[in-house]
């Protein structure tokens, strides 16, 4: 589930843009000058906190987002009664729709870059800091949702 850029807190989008103005990298606990590793952001099986879509008011609204009705629209329509994506199963944690899913439910640099403005040099660290984000904001900071997105990263840059 690549679920989404549009599911962003508003906290999310200002520390994005944020890093996104920042040109030099601050240095990490590991040393002096060491560089912190980056991980390649990637999607995991079981998760969905993306498809949440009415998380509350902590969050940026489709009108905040998009600039074309048609995209709030269709936003919009895909919020089920529980503020969850009508396309998510939740017995498996999938999107029914996943191939044929919106341009806005995918995690792409395209995406990013069109939406917050966030360059595709900066696109791994970013998605990856708001699908943390979000998943603590769903299932909380000690979530085992949390844990496996984080081990997933640590073991597919190995």
């Amino acid at each position: 589930m690549s679920h989404t850029a549009s599911l962003l807190s508003s906290s999310s989008i200002v520390s994005m843009a944020r890093r996104a103005a920042k040109t030099k990298q601050s240095p990490s606990s590991a040393g002096f000058n060491a560089v912190r590793k980056e991980f390649p952001w990637r999607c995991v099986d079981g998760c969905g906190a993306c498809c949440k879509l009415d998380k509350g008011p902590s969050f940026a609204t489709p009108e905040e987002i998009f600039d074309d009705p048609s995209d709030i629209q269709l936003y919009r329509s895909m919020i089920g009664p529980d503020g969850w994506c009508v396309h998510y199963e939740k017995t498996t944690r999938k999107c029914s729709i996943y191939s044929d899913r919106p341009y806005f439910c995918r995690v792409e640099p395209d995406v990013f870059e069109s939406l917050y403005g966030i360059s595709k040099k900066k696109f791994n660290k970013e998605a990856c800091s708001s699908c943390r984000d979000t998943i603590k904001a769903i299932y909380g900071s000690n979530s085992k949702e949390l844990n496996h997105f984080n081990s997933s990263l640590r073991s597919s840059s190995n």
